[in-house]
């Protein structure tokens, strides 16, 4: 079972390496990172870097896709090679997979029209304007379209898409396997619920509302 991951410059490191975690941990999985430009492929940060060993046509026909998010999404949206690999390996794809702004970039590629999906909550109501159905969950399923909102929720997708693949025992035995047991300090991980003052500090240094991008 081949699973590709994209890169692309400034994409946010545990978009990727979350979902790599548990996927990776399934049986017979063999994990391939591709980008456009394949070698050392820079964070959003610009301090952690990851290896792209293969361009996108050097994996035609992987078994899942997963679309990570982050700033560079913003140069992902136009139509060019990324999303015409995304077009022709979704053809035999078991499931094409994204986390956080990954989903902004599968639903300009033409992906997610009339489907319901997720994204990181700075960003979501831009799904609308590329054919998409917003809603407000962490994961969501849509046939074998997965969208995963910001960020953390990577893992989860992850977890849940390895039940559906390998049964629920293995998905736990994964989860235990790399200890996923959140209890964080802070109930403060969405807008629902963090501070009105948090929430409005993060919207008004939000690249996605000044430039419309995230």
């Amino acid at each position: 079972m081949q699973i590709a991951i994209l890169l692309f410059d400034r994409f946010t490191a545990l978009d990727a390496v979350g979902p790599y975690q548990v996927l990776g941990r399934l049986p017979g999985a063999e994990v391939v990172f591709a980008a456009e430009q394949p070698g050392l492929i820079g964070d959003d940060a610009g301090r952690l870097h990851l290896s792209a060993e293969a361009a996108p046509a050097d994996v035609p026909h992987p078994d899942i896709v997963v679309v990570p998010g982050g700033p560079g999404q913003a140069d992902q949206m136009d139509d060019g090679p990324v999303h015409d690999w995304l077009r022709a390996a979704d053809e035999t794809t078991a499931w094409t997979t994204s986390v956080c702004t990954g989903s902004l970039i599968l639903a300009a590629a033409g992906l997610l029209t009339g489907r319901r999906a997720t994204s990181h909550w700075l960003a979501r109501s831009e799904l609308g304007q590329h054919g998409a159905v917003p809603v407000t969950e962490r994961v969501v399923f849509d046939g074998k379209y997965v969208t995963a909102a910001g960020v953390s929720s990577g893992i989860d997708m992850a977890l849940a898409l390895a039940g559906r693949i390998a049964g629920d025992a293995t998905a736990q035995a994964i989860q235990l396997g790399i200890e996923y047991d959140p209890h964080p300090p802070y109930d403060a991980g969405s807008p629902d619920r963090a501070p009105a003052e948090i929430v409005t500090r993060l919207k008004t240094h939000s690249r996605f509302i000044l430039t419309g991008r995230v």
